[in-house]
């Protein structure tokens, strides 16, 4: 079972995040930019303060949003879950999923 104990999975485990972050970097500024355009062709010329708020904004939400789907999947792919799993299973006997 991978762990993020073992340091050569960490720094995959780590570099794959990163990835997909960078990734999600360059959709957010897609998504930021076409939002600008969009404001633009809808509302016309806006204040300078308007389309940084709105540039920022959309920016950092579907950054955030890209963030916590990577920690998501760093979760599941390291078998971090399935220990969290185990241990919930010890401490918590009376749990909907238990077969008993």
């Amino acid at each position: 079972m991978p762990d993020l104990d073992d340091p050569e999975y960490a720094r995959f485990a780590w570099a794959r995040f990163r990835r997909i972050l960078s990734w999600m970097a360059v959709l957010a500024l897609a998504c930021a930019l076409g939002a600008l355009v969009i404001l633009y062709n809808w509302v016309g010329h806006m204040p300078i303060h308007m389309g940084i708020a709105t540039f920022l904004g959309m920016f950092g939400t579907v950054l955030m949003g890209g963030a916590l789907m990577g920690l998501v999947f760093l979760s599941s792919g390291s078998g971090h879950d399935e220990r969290v799993d185990r241990i919930s299973g010890t401490y918590d006997p009376g749990r909907a999923d238990d077969p008993e």
